[in-house]
């Protein structure tokens, strides 16, 4: 088995997994490329179909090629979408940098989100070699009734064995692409003809590797135009994917802290 369909395997080995132990359940989709290579993948394992709800958390800032996108897979999917609207700055920490606050109203509107719906599972596209606070986390990630993650206190994940139970307002973080890369995302969408936004594109000599809200993303330095470009740029490139996301330059623990009190 080739690389691409292992991954492929083992992703969805743990959506069908997070599907039987957990419920209910629901996604997250930001429109973005890791979240839509997870929407491909769990339509892959139930049979063209997501058996449960799927939620965009939105602050109004998004870009306008990733709302376009947003509206045309929700018909071509038939997703059971739920489209969450985010607090206002004034709602999140006042303690955050400027950015860090931008990038906390989402952890507020999953919270919300969670409240509503109930949810005792989360699945979230994100990566291990995107950012190295991820590369702390598990596969199946509890998380306190106020969304609190306790990097330091994580259940041991061994041979495919994963902690389900979930007590009165916590829930898990259900991560089932932390072994991917960048690269492999890239890859996976090329073999499979995933949609993906345009901005990932280069336009003027700049693109986006990471989509974020409009006022707080910025695009990069780059002459890839196509799929095929982008993906021989990576693999001669060392520089981070997150290179333009505000947030994560604004301090040495700001992403750190974002994530320890509820960000994705």
């Amino acid at each position: 088995m080739d690389r691409l369909s292992r991954l492929e395997s083992e992703s969805i080995s743990i959506v069908r997994e997070a599907y039987r132990r957990v419920k209910p359940l629901g996604m997250l989709w930001s429109v973005g490329k890791d979240s839509t290579a997870l929407l491909w993948l769990t339509r892959k394992a139930f049979l063209g179909e997501i058996p449960f709800p799927v939620a965009m958390l939105d602050t109004s800032l998004e870009f306008p090629e990733v709302y376009a996108l947003r509206y045309r897979l929700i018909s071509e999917f038939n997703l059971d979408f739920h489209n969450e609207l985010c607090p206002p700055e004034s709602d999140v920490d006042p303690t955050l940098p400027p950015a860090g606050r931008a990038a906390a109203r989402k952890s507020e509107g999953l919270k919300a989100l969670l409240r509503r719906f109930r949810w005792n599972g989360v699945l979230l596209a994100i990566r291990r070699d995107e950012q190295a606070t991820r590369a702390k986390e598990r596969v199946f990630s509890p998380r306190s009734a106020s969304g609190r993650w306790e990097f330091r206190d994580q259940p041991p994940e061994f041979w495919g064995f994963y902690k389900t139970e979930v007590f009165d307002g916590e829930h898990l973080r259900i991560h089932p692409m932390l072994g991917w890369t960048e690269l492999d995302v890239w890859e996976y969408t090329r073999r499979e003809g995933i949609p993906y936004c345009s901005l990932y594109l280069a336009s003027e000599g700049r693109r986006f590797r990471s989509l974020g809200e409009s006022n707080i993303t910025t695009p990069v330095e780059s002459e890839a135009a196509t799929l095929d470009a982008i993906i021989e740029e990576l693999r001669d490139s060392n520089a981070p994917e997150r290179a333009g996301r505000a947030m994560d330059h604004e301090s040495e623990d700001a992403f750190e802290r974002l994530r320890v009190s509820g960000y994705m």
